[in-house]
């Protein structure tokens, strides 16, 4: 990742790296050269005070270095070993690397699952498919660690961009190999229609989402928030098998009525209404969503000379607190504190460094 800023591969402006700093906050970096026999022996003592070793390398890129699990737990047999890969480690391309816009967004059906035109959309954002599979592999890591405290044994943990994005399809996974057809070629099983579970352009050219699954409860009401109350006693829409039926003419009406008036105006008739929707925001507004603030999904964060940003918090809240990030660190920051933590004195850093096994 720093890599790709400084080649210009990756936008970096403002004094501030944000892609580094989403997906490093909080560790620590040490800059260690494994093809060395005192740098892969910095490891292993650093492995033996560790609950856990993860790592994306390949399988013959972790033997080539000595860093696969029967390597690491020579030094540590109670240490949890967790894989992150891009297909799994078995089968024919479990040695083959990939990144999330291919084994999770293309390779396991997300990219036909949205296709809408000729082309095939891009992911929707940088690292899309990381951060879920991270996410992914941070849970397994705690059950590892629970298993682990419960029954004393330590496990492994593998977690794969391509079964992670098939898990994130497994709705459509499912039906499709129940009607045995694949969900980019139409999605199998799903109801005749559902007026109220579409997306409708507003007058401002801006979109609503509805998404109330149960037709005939919110019908009545949406007429009334429409400004259609004519269309709940229409007989076409008398209850939700009807509604189903005509569903092509009622999505019609409905579009009609979406079309006459602005976001703004739709914001607060909608208010009250008891059926589910949401506005189709872009991430700045997201950003600035009331109850993205309420709850604290967006943090603020500063980089080691105090510069300020803000990040997306960790999903997962303890304690009712959103998770306060702390920077990611500069390239080898800590390299100096946790080798002097493994014991080494100071003359001795200073002579790996200058023979290149530390950075």
């Amino acid at each position: 990742m720093r890599g790709l800023a400084s080649s210009g591969t990756i936008p970096f402006g403002g004094g501030v790296h944000v892609l580094l700093e989403h997906s490093n906050r909080g560790k620590q970096s040490l800059g260690l050269d494994l093809a060395s026999e005192e740098g892969l022996d910095i490891l292993y003592r650093l492995a033996k005070t560790c609950d856990v070793f993860l790592t994306n390398k390949l399988p013959s890129v972790r033997t080539k270095l000595k860093i696969d699990i029967d390597d690491i737990r020579a030094h540590n047999p109670d240490i949890i070993y967790v894989r992150g890969t891009g297909h799994g480690e078995r089968g024919p391309d479990a040695d083959r690397g990939s990144y999330d816009s291919l084994a999770y967004w293309c390779r396991a059906g997300i990219a036909l699952g949205v296709k809408r035109h000729d082309d095939v959309p891009p992911p929707p954002a940088p690292a899309f498919g990381d951060s879920i599979g991270a996410m992914t592999i941070a849970g397994g890591i705690m059950g590892a660690l629970f298993h682990r405290e419960r029954t004393g044994e330590a496990t492994t943990v593998d977690v794969s961009l391509l079964g992670t994005g098939i898990w994130s399809m497994g709705g459509a996974m499912a039906l499709s190999l129940q009607f045995r057809q694949g969900w980019a070629a139409g999605p199998p099983g799903r109801p005749s229609g559902n007026p109220l579970v579409s997306t409708y352009r507003t007058k401002d050219d801006r979109f609503i989402s509805l998404c109330c699954l149960q037709a005939g409860k919110y019908w009545r009401e949406a007429c009334q928030v429409l400004g259609r109350p004519e269309l709940a006693d229409d007989e076409r829409f008398a209850d939700a098998a009807a509604i189903t039926t005509n569903a092509g003419a009622a999505g019609e009406l409905v579009a009609e009525a979406f079309a006459e008036r602005t976001l703004d105006e739709w914001r607060e008739r909608f208010a009250p209404f008891s059926g589910q929707w949401a506005v189709v925001q872009d991430t700045l507004e997201a950003a600035a969503d009331p109850q993205t603030v309420a709850n604290g999904y967006v943090v603020d964060c500063a980089t080691a000379d105090g510069t300020p940003f803000q990040l997306a918090a960790a999903p997962v809240q303890f304690g009712e607190q959103s998770a306060q990030p702390r920077r990611a660190p500069e390239f080898n920051e800590h390299g100096d504190a946790i080798l002097g933590e493994l014991g080494l004195d100071m003359d001795t850093i200073v002579d790996l460094k200058v023979r290149g096994v530390v950075a």
